[in-house]
């Protein structure tokens, strides 16, 4: 007879299977890696690159070169932020619709 905690288990592991694979798979060879939310290292590349076109842009007097790597640089911080939401793509909340505000009465 199943226990009644065993369904709930298996509704967790195929959730993580699905949301994260590699983690999953980690765990079951026994070498866990870092969940997706701590694997940051694509976003600390993006923050070098971006601080090094800045600086080129500032040596190079370049309007360009100096606003893409503001751009970038403000993307990688931007993704290593702890506290992002993590919602997956497409499923924004909900638009609520505004009241209807009174018309107005000519002056």
């Amino acid at each position: 007879m199943p226990r009644p905690h065993d369904d709930r288990l298996v509704a967790l592991a195929a959730r993580v299977e699905h949301e994260d694979p590699r983690f999953a798979r980690s765990l079951s060879t026994g070498q866990p890696t870092r969940p997706r939310e701590y694997r940051r290292t694509g976003a600390w590349w993006a923050l070098v690159i971006g601080v090094l076109m800045l600086i080129g842009g500032v040596t190079v007097p370049d309007g360009l070169l100096i606003a893409a790597g503001l751009v970038l640089s403000g993307i990688a911080v931007q993704l290593l932020d702890p506290d992002r939401r993590h919602t997956p793509r497409g499923s924004r909340a909900p638009r609520v619709p505004r009241t209807p505000r009174p018309p107005r009465t000519p002056r």
